[in-house]
């Protein structure tokens, strides 16, 4: 039981500070930061099984080969890449599924929303917080990228989400299972009552932490003055390669435990929430701070008694598979595929190793075959000198009975790992592997589509821990942000109050039943199909979330939406349009063909009137024949009616090209 000389008081003024330790004497810093050792001690040993399952797993999943000595010295020693192929399959469709696009964050409207206000309130919030992760938050992707990948591997892995006045805003980074140590048994990360952060900061970081007043001020301690021992049992060195120094060093981090646990301290009988920061090594107590925002988030009685305190919470678990015997820490394909893999393993190099037998096998060699001591090195086209016979090699040489590899051996090969891979779901056809060219392709679509279904059910549990973990960045804008923020370039703003509401109004855009690009296309597809001939539908969103689905940039640019383009005509008029404009086309034409018409009978009369004039000329030139002047008359006068005709044709076409101007003139605006 941790008893303290000191007493803390539940204002505003301890929900503020940030850090409490000014506020103890220096002998309860030392039994706090005994407490906080004492109860990281239990919590670690409670999982000491599990962090020895997770280092196999891990050796696994990056092909660590360890120094095998049997049958001999440098046998076959292949590490089966089983871990790392469920790993990568699962990280390759989650990361595309669940971070698409630009918009990564929605929120839900629920009830009336009548003015539209609600509508308009969450597409600001949904745009502003996936502008913080994808923009503001320059690591939330790089981040969720690395998660994503370690999830399959561990099964369990969390997000930190805390408010980072350099950033401006909030801001999340990974922490591995092996990182944040809770009861084995915890029921959840919410309401575990002690879970422990281990964080490496480097010297400088210390500094900083101190002179900003987040640290208390250790400078002079002798733990921080000393070189730091480095650790030889730092987890990984031995899979990056990686050999850590011997000697102290200026330059190796120092560990200290994050604490976010229950103490009370203001001695009612009711444990507060807060987070003690200890060092590993010397266990003192560096940062003590409250773990509630607001005097509202103590709940009190009429006689101000404290009832409830809704402690703040900052990790996200990203879960797997949920462990069967209820443990907090949830199961990954590294636990499930280990005893496979392992078993995979051994009988790979078995055969190898056979192999090797049956290629390079030795033998026995006779007392009385007379060949020189030493080893004979063979080499293609060599022969060696010895002084026996071909008789007395025969007889005085014995090769070593070998077998070669085993046939069930391979078989037992082939069935382990098709059993791996349906415990993955990292079959052939998921693979991307070609199952055969006879295959109905409806048959390999229902396929793929019931291998999906593990898929599926493990992309529900990422977008359920998205959720919780964009509720966390919800509530610390609501404390954080300014009273209007604007981001993006294109004039877009965040109010304060839009982040005070109910933050189970956030979830995150990607479908958790979708886990593939040609499934959401399709979906999207027939969705369009049925709003087109459905009413009820709000088309413009249809269109969006259509062109989302096909990935494509700029939607806002692409389609400006219904209300911003002119109304569609009915339909009754627009067919008596197109109907008055195919009347009009037609008379066009017509008119044309008419014109072409009358030029063409000018063209005739032009050349028999050129014909009759130069008959006349020439019947005119004999002025002693009476007949022939008589002929030049007649001619005059059929030349005459001609000319007649064809000034009538003349004034017709006029007619119609004046009629024409004057209609295309109508058509044009009149200025002013």
């Amino acid at each position: 039981m941790l008893t303290l000389q000191g007493r803390l008081t539940l204002t505003e003024a301890v929900a503020k500070a940030a850090d409490l330790t000014d506020r103890f004497v220096r002998e309860d810093l030392t039994a706090l930061g005994g407490w906080v050792w004492e109860g990281y001690d239990a919590d670690k040993q409670s999982r000491a099984g599990w962090e020895k399952r997770m280092q196999a797993a891990m050796d696994l999943a990056l092909q660590l080969q360890k120094t095998k000595t049997f049958p001999w010295q440098g046998a076959a020693n292949v590490a089966f890449p089983l871990v790392t192929i469920a790993a990568l399959q699962f990280h390759a469709r989650a990361y595309p599924a669940t971070v698409s696009g630009t918009e990564v964050v929605r929120m839900r409207v629920t009830g009336a929303d009548e003015d539209g206000a609600l509508n308009q309130r969450a597409h600001r919030v949904g745009r502003f917080l996936s502008y913080q992760v994808l923009e503001a938050d320059e690591a939330w992707e790089e981040q969720h990228d690395r998660l994503l990948l370690n999830l399959p591997i561990m099964g369990c892995t969390f997000k930190k989400t805390t408010y980072s006045p350099a950033a401006g805003c909030p801001t999340s980074e990974m922490v591995s299972a092996t990182d944040l140590v809770m009861d084995y048994f915890a029921k959840s990360v919410e309401t575990c009552q002690r879970k422990t952060h281990v964080i490496y900061l480097s010297r400088n970081e210390v500094y900083e932490r101190v002179r900003s007043g987040l640290f208390r001020d250790i400078l002079d301690e002798g733990w921080y003055r000393s070189p730091q021992v480095p650790d030889t049992n730092v987890r990984g060195d031995v899979r990056r390669g990686e050999t850590p120094p011997s000697a102290p060093d200026e330059a190796t981090p120092i560990c200290f435990l994050e604490q976010h646990c229950w103490i009370d301290l203001d001695g009612d009988g009711y444990a507060e929430p807060y987070i003690a920061t200890i060092e590993e090594g010397s266990k003192c107590l560096v940062r003590l701070v409250a773990r509630w925002e607001r005097s509202e988030d103590v709940e009190r009685d009429a006689r101000s008694r404290v009832i409830r305190i809704n402690a703040s919470e900052y990790f996200t678990k990203y879960g797997l598979i949920p462990s069967p015997d209820g443990s907090v820490y949830d199961l990954g394909f590294g636990i499930l595929l280990g005893p496979l893999n392992e078993s995979v393993n051994s009988i790979v190099n078995q055969l190898m190793d056979a192999g090797t037998m049956q290629v390079a096998a030795g033998g026995f060699l006779a007392k009385g075959i007379k060949i020189r001591s030493g080893d004979f090195k063979f080499s293609p086209f060599g022969y060696q000198r010895v002084d026996a016979s071909g008789e007395d090699l025969q007889k005085g040489v014995f090769p070593f009975p070998v077998r070669e590899p085993s046939a069930v051996l391979f078989q037992l090969l082939s069935l382990l790992i098709n059993y791996t891979q349906r415990i993955s779901g990292s079959t052939d056809m998921l693979a991307g592997e070609n199952p055969g060219q006879n295959t109905p392709a409806e048959t390999t679509r229902e396929m793929v589509e019931q291998g999906m279904k593990i898929y599926n059910s493990l992309f529900k549990r990422v977008w359920r821990s998205m959720k919780r973990e964009f509720k966390i960045r919800y509530k610390l804008n609501g404390l954080y942000l300014g009273a209007v923020t604007y981001f993006g370039g294109a004039g877009d703003k965040a109010l304060i109050e839009d982040f005070q509401a109910d933050p189970n109004l956030i979830c995150p855009v990607a479908d958790p039943n979708v886990a593939s690009d040609g499934q959401r296309v399709q979906q999207m597809t027939l969705v369009k199909q049925a709003a087109a001939a459905t009413r009820g539908y709000n088309l413009d969103e249809v269109e969006r979330e259509w062109l989302r689905a096909l990935k494509v940039d700029g939607i806002d640019r692409l389609f400006v939406g219904s209300d911003k383009t002119p109304p569609t005509k009915d339909p009754r008029i627009a067919v008596a349009e197109l109907k008055a404009e195919t009347e009009k086309l037609k008379l066009q034409q017509e008119q044309q063909l008419f014109m072409i018409e009358l030029m063409s009978q000018r063209e005739f009369l032009a050349a028999q009137i050129l014909e009759l004039q130069a008959r006349a000329a020439k019947l005119g030139a004999d002025a002693a024949n009476e007949g022939a002047q008589q002929t030049v008359s007649t001619i005059n006068a059929m030349i005459g009616l001609m000319k007649t005709q064809d000034d009538a044709l003349h004034a017709r076409a006029d007619r119609l090209l004046k009629a024409k101007e004057i209609e295309q003139n109508a058509k044009q605006p009149q200025p002013g």
